[in-house]
């Protein structure tokens, strides 16, 4: 079973937030409420998300503060946040999305398709980022494994390197065909660096399996870096 992606709703109004779930409720991923930035906050301490649709205006913490300390923890400093508003104060209030680590700015009222192809676009980017850290782990217990097997029970790794090699693969496809949507869409700059930057992650893990191959060498090879 496919483990769906959470993506977290902050706004102070419920029927923003009711809104936001009617137009996103398609992606058919699971979608959190926060009705403030402490309760985003405190969202994040727990749970992993795709992205984080974040509101402006609100009382109190507002979005750019919320942004602010999303972006110092390092446990959501990557988090794509995409900021909402009601008010246009000018260029100069788009900057300071900008500038507190928002990959886009919105304004109300929004295009719906316009926001759930937006969204659509990290869902894919992240559940392609947690394959590579599955096809990661594997790897590593095959090689964890392999350092452990006693002489008289040697492992034949040949098997599971195929099958590791072939789900790879299947995840080296999907990542090209995102890639290539993403430049036929004229896709923000931010979603276009993202997926550059797993597509080096998918080739480094590939280097670290064609290394595994009989022939090529002796000792195991480092594994990509998952950050």
């Amino acid at each position: 079973m496919v483990q769906k992606a959470k993506i977290l709703l902050v706004d102070d109004r419920p029927e923003n937030l009711l809104a936001l779930e009617a137009i996103l409720s398609a992606l058919d991923q699971t979608l959190v409420r926060a009705s403030s930035g402490e309760e985003a906050l405190k969202a994040l301490l727990t749970d992993d998300f795709a992205v984080i649709l974040l509101d402006v205006q609100m009382p109190g913490m507002d979005g750019f503060e919320t942004a602010a300390h999303i972006k110092r923890r390092e446990r959501t400093r990557d988090i794509p946040i995409i900021f909402l508003t009601a008010i246009n104060h000018g260029p100069h209030h788009t900057f300071r999305g900008y500038a507190a680590g928002a990959v886009d700015y919105i304004s109300k009222p929004f295009d719906p398709w316009v926001l759930r192809a937006k969204v659509s676009v990290f869902v894919e980017l992240y559940m392609k980022n947690c394959q590579l850290r599955e096809q990661a782990a594997l790897l590593r217990l095959q090689l964890e494994g392999s350092g452990k097997s006693d002489v008289g029970d040697p492992k034949e790794p040949a098997g599971l390197l195929a099958e590791l090699s072939a789900r790879l693969a299947a995840v080296e496809e999907q990542a090209e065909a995102l890639s290539k949507q993403l430049d036929d869409e004229s896709a923000d700059a931010a979603a276009v660096a993202t997926a550059a930057h797993l597509e080096r992650k998918l080739t480094g893990l590939r280097r670290a399996l064609d290394a595994l191959e009989p022939g090529t060498g002796s000792g195991a090879p480092s594994l990509p870096s998952q950050n």
